[in-house]
C-alpha cells in the first residue's frame, strides 16, 4: 500500500512539473477586435401619450380614456396590430398651486397621464400613423427607436468581423515581433449592441421621419499562440 502511494504522488508531482513546463513555453498574444454592420432598420417603437386637466379626479381620468380609446382606435386603423400596442405608464396625480405666494398650496385640479407604446412595423407608414395619433388624441410624445424585428443574423456578422479583425491585428503584431501567429487559445466576447449610424436613407409621407441605419457592432477579446 505504501508503495502504490509512492507511486501516485511520483505520477501527480510528473504531470505537475509536465504542465508547469508547458505553461512556461506557450507564448501568447491577446488582442481585442471589432466587427460593425451597418443596416436600415425595419420596424420602430414610439413612445405616445395622452395629458389631460380636470377639476375633478373622476373628470380627469375619464377625459383621458376618451382620448386614449380615439387614439388606439385610429392606430388599429392605420394598421398596427393590438399586440403591437402596450401600455408604458399611467398615471393621476393632483395639480397643486400657491407656491409662489405665501398661502399654503391646494389642489387646483387634477392631471392624468397615460402612455403607450406603439410598435410599428411598416416604416412607410411611420409618417402617416404618428400624424393620425397626434390628429386623434395624443399630445405627448417621449421619442422614436428604431431598430431589426430579427437582429441575430446581422449580429452574427459583426461578431464573424469581429474574429476576423482581431486575426488581422494579431498577425501584424506577431509579423512585427518576428513571430507566426498560431491557434487561438480562448476567444472571449465583449459587448454588442445596436447603435445609431448618421447615414439616412428615407423619410415617411406624413410627418418627415427619417430612418437612417443602425451600426450593429461586436466586440471579441481573442488570445492567440505565437511561435517562432
Amino acid at each position: 500500500m505504501r508503495v502504490l502511494n509512492s507511486l501516485i504522488l511520483s505520477t501527480g508531482l510528473a504531470l505537475c512539473l509536465a504542465q508547469g513546463a508547458w505553461a512556461e513555453t506557450l507564448r501568447t498574444i491577446t488582442v481585442t477586435g471589432e466587427g460593425i454592420v451597418e443596416t436600415a432598420p425595419d420596424q420602430a417603437t414610439i413612445s405616445l401619450g395622452v395629458t389631460t386637466n380636470a377639476d375633478t379626479a373622476v373628470a380627469a381620468l375619464a377625459a383621458n380614456s376618451a382620448a386614449m380609446t380615439t387614439m388606439m382606435d385610429q392606430l388599429k386603423a392605420a394598421g398596427v396590430a393590438a399586440a403591437d400596442l402596450q401600455t408604458a405608464n399611467l398615471s393621476l396625480s393632483p395639480n397643486w398651486s400657491g407656491y409662489s405666494s405665501s398661502s399654503t398650496p391646494s389642489i387646483a385640479g387634477y392631471v392624468a397621464s397615460n402612455m403607450l407604446n406603439v410598435r410599428v412595423r411598416d416604416l412607410d407608414a411611420l409618417g402617416t400613423i404618428l400624424d393620425a395619433a397626434v390628429s386623434d388624441g395624443a399630445n405627448t410624445m417621449n421619442g422614436i427607436t428604431f431598430g431589426l424585428a430579427e437582429p441575430n443574423p446581422v449580429m452574427n456578422e459583426a461578431r464573424s468581423r469581429a474574429v476576423a479583425d482581431a486575426t488581422s491585428r494579431a498577425t501584424v503584431l506577431a509579423m512585427a515581433a518576428g513571430a507566426t501567429l498560431g491557434p487561438i487559445v480562448t476567444i472571449t466576447e465583449g459587448g454588442t449592441f445596436p447603435g445609431p449610424a448618421p447615414m439616412f436613407r428615407a423619410e415617411a409621407s406624413a410627418v418627415p421621419v427619417a430612418s437612417g441605419e443602425l451600426a450593429m457592432t461586436a466586440s471579441v477579446t481573442v488570445t492567440f499562440e505565437i511561435v517562432e
